[in-house]
């Protein structure tokens, strides 16, 4: 995984776990989502780290003990670090502080059925602000014609309906990293 998929992988639970974004800052070596569950005061950071100092290329215990702080200090509810790898000692630390782990191996695990509402409710938030709004039916949408795409939003719509009846969460978390990038750059 490359430094942006870490950051895409970020977004996309915070996006299937209907976080709201209050703050997000970037620093040299990473970036701080300060999030809030919908409906809730609860007050969350979301650390990814994009870069380490040690020449392993593993988050280690004291990046850990940093976070621990900084949640302390901040007021925060739940902290989550998403990073390539972990030392044992790092593991050990986020167990200790109940500090949520998401790396190349520990991933979160989203149902089918849940990525595929999440990506419906963008492309058509996506779409009513691209069109002013929603397509009905498929010859509604201008987007889609002669056989040939004309729209990233529908295409990418499509593409999840097709990975959605075969069950391929894998590519449905793609579908919706791709949805999140359109939006972003329409922002």
């Amino acid at each position: 995984m490359n430094v942006e998929s870490f950051v895409d992988k970020a977004e996309v639970v915070l996006a299937v776990r209907g976080y709201e974004t209050v703050d997000v800052r970037k620093k040299e070596r990473l970036v701080d989502f300060t999030v809030s569950p919908q409906k809730s005061d609860d007050k969350i950071l979301v650390r990814v780290i994009i870069e380490t100092l040690s020449k392993t290329g593993y988050i280690g215990v004291d990046s850990v003990r940093e976070m621990s702080d900084l949640l302390e200090k901040g007021n925060y509810d739940k902290g989550v670090l998403v990073g390539k790898r972990f030392t044992e000692a790092a593991k050990n630390e986020m167990k200790k502080d109940r500090i949520e782990m998401i790396s190349e191996i520990v991933k979160p695990h989203f149902e089918a059925i849940k990525l595929f509402s999440i990506i419906n409710e963008y492309t058509q938030k996506l779409c009513k602000a691209k069109c002013g709004q929603i397509a009905l039916k498929d010859s509604d949408c201008k987007g889609h014609a002669d056989g040939h795409y004309s729209c990233d939003i529908r295409l990418t719509s499509d593409n999840a309906d097709f990975h959605f009846r075969r069950g391929w969460t894998r590519f449905l978390e793609k579908d919706l990293m791709k949805l999140l990038a359109i939006e972003k750059s329409t922002n």
